[in-house]
């Protein structure tokens, strides 16, 4: 016993001080490796790692996809656009309109064919549309009339029925200038157009087709009688009537 216990103290001291420390530190972890091994699970950890993030993957994808669908049931669909409902027009109403046509395309039609410019007949072309203008007014006034009508007889509605009338009126008011009023009366079809389509968008949708074709015809109309007095020569009165004062006055 002596012997071995002077073997130990010669290994003891034979043991450098890092060593030591080294020895105390290995010791520590073999001690908490032992003692508590449920806070060190690195097997466990690293075989069940891969199956919880499958796991969390496939219910995050899943997640998202019902996401995507409910995002795609929730949109709602384009609605069509107004000038697609002009199938739908009631036939007397189609056919009248596109008979009220002829008084727009007519006058700078035979101006055109003739490589003339006739101011009676723009002047004919402008009193129609500052008659439909007219026209425009009187609908607006009695759509608000009855009493089931979505549009009521407020001052919005019966101010708009009135406006139209004013460009019309004006028109008149300027027609020794031909050209000024054929502007006046393009303008207020435009404003007539963007009211009932935008401000008041009570009337049926097949009528506010019919308003959008009759819009159009009448502005490229104007816009070819612009053009033909700018480059054709000017024949004829500007007015019925007006070359005969002119003769007597001759007289």
């Amino acid at each position: 016993m002596a012997e071995k216990e002077i073997k130990m103290l010669k290994y003891t001291s034979t043991v450098r001080p890092g060593a030591s420390r080294r020895i105390e530190t290995l010791s520590h972890k073999t001690y908490l490796q032992q003692n508590f091994p449920p806070l060190f699970p690195r097997l466990w950890l690293f075989s069940s790692f891969p199956a919880c993030v499958s796991k969390t993957q496939y219910y995050h994808t899943s997640l998202c996809s019902f996401k995507k669908k409910q995002e795609q049931a929730v949109l709602p669909a384009k609605p069509p656009r107004t000038i697609s409902f002009l199938p739908d027009s009631p036939k007397p109403a189609l056919y009248i309109t596109l008979a009220g046509l002829i008084p727009f395309v007519a006058p700078p039609l035979v101006m055109v064919m003739t490589k003339t410019y006739i101011p009676m007949l723009a002047f004919t072309q402008m009193a129609y549309g500052a008659s439909f203008l007219s026209f425009l007014g009187g609908i607006r006034w009695g759509f608000a009339l009855p009493e089931g009508s979505p549009a009521k007889p407020d001052f919005l509605n019966l101010a708009n029925s009135i406006a139209p009338v004013v460009f019309s009126w004006f028109a008149f008011f300027i027609s020794e200038r031909l050209s000024e009023a054929i502007v006046t009366v393009i303008i207020g079809l435009g404003i007539a157009l963007h009211t009932e389509l935008f401000l008041l968008p009570h009337y049926p949708n097949w009528f506010k087709a019919l308003r959008i074709v009759v819009t159009l015809v009448a502005f490229f109309s104007f816009v070819i009688t612009l053009l033909v007095k700018d480059f054709y020569p000017e024949k004829g009165p500007k007015r019925l009537g007006q070359g005969c004062q002119k003769e007597s006055q001759d007289e």
